[in-house]
């Protein structure tokens, strides 16, 4: 309910209407067929608007859920080599690698060691300076080869901006798990404080 004394007014054509009496600005709501929505409560005297509740409250959500889908934050993906990996496979990894860059993703590149490949870390350290070395373009290395039981990896940081991505859509599988499965309004921007619905005697409750 609003319970300043006095609002100032806003049509529903977004016209200043000027400082009118709270009661006035309802009953004049009431006779255009809107509803009386306090959109700044915080300013003296508070600000309302003729609207249609139910339009407004359908607007701000479609907003609100298109700035969701908008922002997206960054992933870690990964990408595993092998010491022996063919340089057919080696350039498809290269170029996935620079898809998740350009995407603003971090990436982790890890060389697995089987057997016997384990004395010969030095096959890893060169394979993973080659990587390191054509994706420069697109990020950054983090840090340096380092051998963690039978895995040689790095990490490198994207040098783009994150991009928008539709949630749950445009996304392959594999871009979700390792990329080893690749081998096989501004005033109105927040929620009423209160409203008057013009087709009820009385005011909502403020925060419906």
């Amino acid at each position: 309910m609003i319970r300043i004394s006095q609002v100032r007014v806003i049509d529903e054509d977004g016209n200043q209407m000027g400082v009118m009496p709270t009661p006035d600005a309802l009953r004049l709501a009431q006779e255009r067929g809107y509803d009386l929505v306090e959109v700044a409560p915080t300013a003296s005297p508070p600000v309302t608007r003729l609207l249609d509740y139910g339009q407004y409250k359908y607007e701000l959500a479609k907003r609100e859920k298109e700035a969701k889908r908008k922002s997206r934050s960054v992933e870690f993906k990964e990408v595993r080599l092998k010491p022996k990996i063919g340089q057919g496979d080696f350039d498809t990894k290269v170029r996935r690698a620079i898809e998740f860059l350009e995407d603003g993703d971090r990436i982790k590149v890890a060389v697995q060691f089987r057997g016997r490949e384990l004395t010969h870390p030095h096959l890893g350290r060169e394979l993973l300076s080659k990587f390191a070395d054509l994706v420069k373009d697109h990020g950054v290395l983090e840090r340096a080869p380092l051998l963690e039981g039978k895995s040689m990896h790095i990490t490198i940081a994207s040098t783009h901006k994150p991009k928008p991505r539709e949630a749950g859509a445009g996304e392959k599988p594999a871009e979700r798990a390792p990329a080893e499965a690749a081998e096989g309004p501004a005033a109105e921007g927040s929620a009423p404080a209160a409203m008057m619905n013009a087709a009820g005697p009385a005011p909502a409750s403020t925060g419906e």
